[in-house]
């Protein structure tokens, strides 16, 4: 078994119309044994900016610390929350730093950049980056993800619309592996708004 499928996890991420969904499931497991069934893997960084963090729990959390704290430092010298586009090369470069010894992470990152245009991004555990215009995913749960983004998306959706279609694709993907699951937790993000949801799924 991968280091990155220890504790299971589903991270997705897509696009809509002047918005963004970023959507994780909940377990926390050790192999195929369940510890946790409220676990987060989303993390904001500020109201138009989030990370989702697929891979190894401790892992996630410690580089997840390490981010809040260069975006803490960015903030009190440039007196201004940090671009989505900056914030992925912040994040590339600080896992390309520990290239040798990586964080066994595979981050997916979106925001509201400039005139409120979503960007997104997903990024291997050594910083090479990964831009899309529809959605990105992680996990272990990426392979039936893709199929089950690539069958659901379409452009330009509705924050309303764009919460079904994210929460569709990440149940029925989960239900395909056994590594993650138990739930989701999905957040909608528009330029006025961000809306919080915690998903009901299949508790086995």
């Amino acid at each position: 078994m991968s280091i990155f499928e220890y504790n299971g996890s589903a991270v997705v991420a897509m696009v809509g119309k002047n918005c963004f969904a970023i959507a994780s499931d909940r377990r926390l497991g050790v192999q195929l044994q369940t510890v946790a069934t409220d676990f987060q893997r989303v993390f904001k960084i500020h109201p138009k900016l989030y990370i989702g963090l697929s891979g190894l729990a401790s892992d996630a959390q410690t580089l997840y610390q390490r981010l809040v704290f260069k975006h803490k430092l960015y903030q009190l010298r440039e007196e201004r929350d940090m671009k989505p586009e900056t914030f992925a090369s912040l994040v590339s470069a600080l896992l390309y730093e520990k290239r040798f010894g990586p964080y066994f992470c595979q981050p997916i990152i979106a925001g509201l950049g400039q005139d409120d245009e979503p960007f997104i991004c997903t990024m291997d555990c050594i910083g090479a980056k990964e831009l899309a215009k529809d959605f990105v995913v992680s996990g272990t749960a990426s392979e039936s993800l893709y199929g089950a983004c690539e069958s659901m998306y379409k452009p330009n959706m509705e924050p309303e619309e764009l919460f079904e279609t994210i929460s569709q694709a990440l149940l029925s993907s989960v239900d395909r592996d056994c590594l993650s699951g138990w739930g989701g937790y999905v957040l909608v993000v528009t330029p006025t708004e961000v809306t919080e949801r915690v998903l009901k799924g299949r508790m086995d």
